[in-house]
């Protein structure tokens, strides 16, 4: 059922763009300046809804990949309880923030608790628990990750299809100044007005994917590194945790 999902957002957004497209001279003055880019306006108007749906779907993911409550409040709950052998506070705690950072990290911590309970040597349970911590990080990382490719992939196709317009409509500007005799002031405005909306619609979203894009990978940058530093300040404390057994 899944795979279906995206080709038919993907359909539904090029249908709902060519009906507003086509019933652009409703909404007036504005509406018909947009209308005379021809049909590749159509293309530019879908590729903006999808990347608006896309930038509110991440917006959406991180927000809630970053937990109930504070990232850095959590991690000085988690860091105050291992430094006092607290492990079960630290595995509430993470039960208690959720998010991605407290997946990873109470996957370590629970599975620290079982190689204890198993009587493993420390070496075994240092190893495996950081393990456990890269296993459920590989997992979290592609879901902070996603749809990050789909808008810098949008933001290339917006300005190729702003460019094809823009060629477009200068081959018709063209093509009203090659015939002889006077020259068809209307074809003439017609054209250049087709390759400068073409252009303006192209370079907004392709501007505003590009930023976008830059903001949501640092903020996954920056997410993955608060994450990869408490994993490992969590597996050094657990580690001098076994010496004391």
């Amino acid at each position: 059922m899944n795979r279906f999902v995206v080709p038919l957002g993907f359909t539904a957004a090029g249908v709902f763009s060519i009906a507003l497209w086509w019933n652009l001279p409703a909404l007036g003055a504005f509406g018909n300046q947009m209308k005379q880019g021809g049909p590749l306006v159509a293309a530019l108007i879908m590729l903006t809804i999808l990347q608006f749906t896309f930038i509110l779907e991440r917006i959406w993911s991180l927000r809630k990949a970053r937990g109930r409550g504070p990232l850095p409040a959590f991690l000085n709950e988690v860091r105050k309880r291992l430094h006092t052998n607290d492990v079960d506070g630290a595995i509430r705690a993470c039960a208690a923030q959720r998010g991605s950072a407290a997946n990873v990290i109470r996957a370590g911590l629970e599975r620290y608790m079982q190689l204890r309970e198993e009587g493993a040597t420390k070496e075994k349970i240092v190893a495996e628990t950081q393990a456990a911590i890269q296993e459920a990080n590989g997992l979290e990382v592609p879901l902070l990750e996603r749809n990050l490719i789909a808008l810098s992939t949008i933001a290339s196709i917006a300005t190729m299809i702003g460019l094809l317009g823009t060629v477009v409509g200068m081959i018709r500007s063209f093509a009203a100044l090659g015939h002889t005799g006077a020259v068809d002031a209307a074809k003439l405005a017609i054209g250049i007005s087709e390759a400068l909306i073409n252009t303006a619609g192209g370079l907004f979203c392709a501007i505003s994917g590009i930023v976008a894009y830059n903001v949501f990978v640092t903020r996954v940058d920056n997410f993955n590194y608060m994450m990869d530093e408490a994993s490992y300040e969590a597996v050094q404390l657990l580690a001098a945790s076994s010496d004391k057994r």
